[in-house]
């Protein structure tokens, strides 16, 4: 997603578009495992792919509209570390008595604080973050 927020803009297409076989070069990783990567984030409504010459995924959005929360939470699920402290996937633990429980109190700020860095930033920060690490090298 990065990769593609940070993707040079074309003045000929409304949208950048990259194929699996480059992006997996550039992060280093399997085009298999990439494809289900991509798969699932269109799945989620994040990105669209267009099919043929000149081709390929290209953000659904524009990048300051996608948070880094809702990418996470369709790649890896819900952001909480214990399922009693989750809004999206609750499960009840086993402890005797919930409301009290103090390592789920602490699991509990855990999940806002990691939920509340993730849901207030968006794609095209962390573009701009990676850019203007890049300059300053």
């Amino acid at each position: 997603m990065i990769d593609l927020a940070t993707a040079p803009q074309s003045d000929h297409a409304p949208h950048t578009m990259l194929q699996i076989k480059d992006i997996a070069e550039r992060q280093q990783m399997p085009a298999k495992y990439l494809e289900q990567i991509l798969l699932a984030l269109k799945n989620a409504g994040l990105l669209n792919s267009k099919m043929g010459a000149g081709g390929g995924y290209y953000l659904a959005k524009p990048a300051s509209q996608i948070t880094l929360g809702q990418i996470v939470r369709v790649l890896d699920g819900p952001l909480a570390p214990l399922r009693c402290v989750s809004q999206m996937a609750y499960e009840k633990c086993g402890c005797p008595d919930e409301e009290t429980c103090g390592l789920r109190m602490v699991m509990f700020d855990v999940r806002n604080a990691i939920s509340g860095v993730l849901d207030h930033t968006t794609l095209a920060q962390v573009a701009e973050r990676v850019e203007n690490a890049q300059k300053s090298r």
